[in-house]
C-alpha cells in the first residue's frame, strides 16, 4: 500500500496524482490520509473541547480528503483509494501510517507560513522518521511533477 498525505493544498494534489499512478504501476492500493486536530484556539478566542462535536469535525476532515482525491480526477478502475481522516498531529499520524506501507508520498509544501522553503516542516520530519521510503513530489518548472526519494 502507498500512503499519501493530504492537506488540501495544490502540492498535496500533485502528491495524490503521483501516488495513484505509482500504485497503478505497482499494482497496489493507496491510503489517502488527512490529519485533523480539534481546534482549541481560533484567533484570540479559546474554544473548550466539549463545545466541539468530534464526529462533525471528523466528518468534515473526511470530506476534505474525499474532495482532494476527487479533484485529481479520481483513481483509475484498477487502483483502490481509501480516504482516511485521522485525528492527531500530521507528522505523528503520517509516521505511524508509514509502518507497513511501501511508500509514504507527500507534496513538497503544504499550508505552512514559510513559502520560501523547499520542503515543509511535516515533510522534513517524515523524511527523518518514517519507517518506509518517502517520496516528496514537487512541481517542476514545466508543469509536470518531479520526485525526490529518500
Amino acid at each position: 500500500m502507498i500512503v499519501v498525505g493530504v492537506d488540501g493544498s495544490g502540492s498535496s494534489g500533485d502528491a495524490i496524482r503521483w501516488a495513484i499512478e505509482e500504485a497503478r504501476l505497482r499494482e497496489t492500493n493507496v491510503s489517502a490520509i488527512y490529519v485533523w486536530q480539534s481546534p482549541l484556539v481560533t484567533g484570540l478566542h479559546y474554544i473548550p473541547p466539549d463545545l466541539l462535536d468530534p464526529d462533525a469535525l471528523e466528518g468534515h476532515a473526511r470530506e476534505i480528503v474525499e474532495a482532494a482525491v476527487a479533484e485529481t480526477g479520481g483513481p483509475p478502475p484498477d487502483v483502490e483509494v481509501e480516504c482516511r481522516a485521522v485525528e492527531g498531529t500530521p507528522t505523528a499520524a503520517l509516521v505511524e501510517a508509514s509502518r507497513g506501507a511501501e511508500l509514504l508520498v507527500l507534496g513538497s509544501r503544504g499550508h505552512g507560513g514559510f513559502h520560501g522553503l523547499l520542503l515543509g516542516s511535516v515533510g522534513q520530519q517524515c523524511v527523518q522518521h518514517a519507517v518506509c521510503p518517502v517520496v516528496i513530489v514537487r512541481p517542476a518548472h514545466d508543469g509536470t511533477n518531479e520526485r525526490s526519494t529518500t
